[in-house]
């Protein structure tokens, strides 16, 4: 049965905002997709992850607002990643084109390691 909720968790790790989603991303999700996403640009991170792990179910009201995430982030120079995406979903985001724009990894932890590894080395100096 459908819950029509969507709550968000934004906290920071590792120097990026990671923004947990929980439940369904339709149109009743937009108020609270929102403000989640108003906290984490407000943050100094410039990386913004999606994490859509706990996530039931998408449909495309719910892709049209993710878009339009992207392109809030694209235009506050923030980069915006997404993670925890079930294989449906995973093949949604490849035939809409968001993964082209949006870096996709298999959970959170896979996305902070290739955070750090793209990193630059600090410099002494």
């Amino acid at each position: 049965m459908p819950t029509n909720r969507l709550d968000t968790a934004v906290h920071y790790r590792s120097g990026i905002t990671i923004v947990e989603l929980r439940g369904e991303i339709t149109t009743f999700a937009e108020e609270a997709l929102n403000e989640a996403f108003a906290d984490a640009s407000n943050a100094t991170p410039e990386v913004i992850l999606l994490d859509f792990s706990n996530v039931d179910y998408i449909n495309s009201t719910g892709i049209a607002l993710i878009v339009g995430l992207l392109m809030r982030s694209r235009s506050a120079q923030k980069r915006l990643l997404a993670c925890g995406l079930n294989d449906h979903y995973r093949e949604i985001f490849a035939i809409t084109q968001l993964a082209d724009f949006m870096p996709i990894f298999a959970d959170q932890a896979s996305a902070l390691a290739d955070l750090q590894a793209a990193a630059p080395p600090p410099t002494d100096g």
